[in-house]
């Protein structure tokens, strides 16, 4: 009886297990002509203010960023947007891919605003491009390769994403030429 009561215990152990949600990200691997082409908007900003707040059951970070040049979309001098995760209260959520931005950061975001009006950053991660702090019009934008799991969009398969590092100016170049293959949709 001891036995089978064990076994019981450790089955329902193992059934609660796999059914809890998993909080990792798989990525579809997005090259720089695909997240110029999903993005509503790029912009070159500097996180000025964060805030945590649930939506449903899920804690999501606001960030507000004061544009200060904007590569694609519509202009505004802000733009507020979405992250998976953060803390509220004494509840914490962590979502794999989820960037922590922290104020006084200079990124180029690429973005996509969803038809609800809600503004996520493109591919998590991969939209994401770190300029140096009081960089100068002409700094570097880098984005490290990602640490979660990538999938080639053809393929399915898992594959190495590598780190991208180009000056503002041939990101200016490589997004306007985007814009312009794909119709001149500002």
């Amino acid at each position: 009886m001891k036995r089978l009561l064990q076994f019981a215990v450790v089955t329902a152990c193992l059934l609660m297990a796999a059914l809890l949600p998993l909080r990792s990200a798989t990525l579809e691997r997005l090259s720089m002509d695909d997240m110029i082409g999903k993005s509503t908007g790029i912009v070159r900003g500097t996180v000025t203010a964060s805030w945590s707040a649930f939506t449903g059951s899920v804690i999501y970070t606001h960030y507000k960023i004061q544009v200060s040049e904007r590569f694609k979309g519509a202009s505004s001098s802000t733009v507020e947007i979405m992250v998976p995760g953060g803390t509220v209260k004494d509840l914490h959520q962590g979502f794999s891919g989820s960037p922590l931005l922290n104020k006084g950061d200079e990124f180029v975001f690429f973005l996509w605003t969803s038809k609800a009006g809600i503004t996520w950053i493109t591919g998590l991660t991969q939209g994401l491009f770190t300029l140096p702090a009081g960089s100068p019009s002409e700094a570097t934008a880098t984005r490290p390769p990602s640490r979660e799991l990538t999938l080639d969009a053809v393929t399915g398969r898992p594959v190495k994403d590598t780190a991208l590092s180009m000056s503002l100016s041939e990101l200016r170049s490589r997004v306007a030429a985007s814009v312009a293959a794909q119709g001149g949709a500002k």
